[in-house]
C-alpha cells in the first residue's frame, strides 16, 4: 500500500463532497462540501495543498450497466480541469451506488434528507475514497485511472 493523505471528491451538479485518508491510506473521514461553481477548482486545490495530499481520487459515475451517462462525461471533465492545476495525480474511480449508499447511510443515521443534504456528498466522497482505499489494499494495485488532461478519456 502506498503511504500519503489522498482527496476524495464526489462531482455534483450542485456540490462537490470532499474526503480525506490518513497517512497509511486506511481510513477515509468527511472533510467539507464545497459549492459547485466559481472558485470551486481553487477551493480543492487549496483543500489538496493544505492536506500535502500525494492524490486524488474523484468518483466516475457510470449507468449500472457500465455505460457512460452525462454525470460521467461531466465528472471526467471536472477531473480533467482539476488535474490541469493541482499538483499531484488525479484518478478516476468507478463510484456506482456511492449516493444511493450515502442517502441510505444518513437514513438510519435517523437524520430527514433535509438534514442531511449538505452532507450526502461528504458521506459519498468517504465511500467512494474508502473503496479505493480497500481495492488498493486488496490487489496492491493503484486504483481507477490516471487522468490526463491533455489526452482526455
Amino acid at each position: 500500500m502506498r503511504s500519503g493523505v489522498r482527496l476524495g471528491i464526489d462531482v455534483g451538479t450542485v456540490r462537490i463532497g470532499v474526503a480525506r485518508s490518513d497517512m497509511h491510506g486506511m481510513l477515509a473521514t468527511p472533510v467539507e462540501t464545497v459549492p459547485r461553481g466559481d472558485g470551486d477548482l481553487a477551493r480543492l486545490v487549496a483543500i489538496a495543498a493544505e492536506l500535502e495530499v500525494t492524490e486524488v481520487i474523484v468518483g466516475l459515475p457510470l449507468a449500472l450497466s457500465g455505460r457512460r451517462t452525462a454525470s460521467t462525461e461531466d465528472a471526467v471533465a471536472f477531473a480533467e480541469r482539476l488535474s490541469a492545476v493541482v499538483a499531484t495525480p488525479v484518478r478516476l474511480v468507478d463510484e456506482r451506488l456511492s449516493t444511493v449508499s450515502a442517502q441510505a447511510a444518513a437514513r438510519t443515521s435517523g437524520k430527514s434528507s433535509k438534514q442531511t443534504r449538505s452532507v450526502i456528498d461528504q458521506i459519498a466522497a468517504v465511500i467512494i475514497l474508502q473503496h479505493a482505499l480497500d481495492f488498493e489494499r486488496s490487489s496492491a494495485q493503484p486504483p481507477g485511472v490516471v487522468v490526463d488532461p491533455d489526452e482526455g478519456l
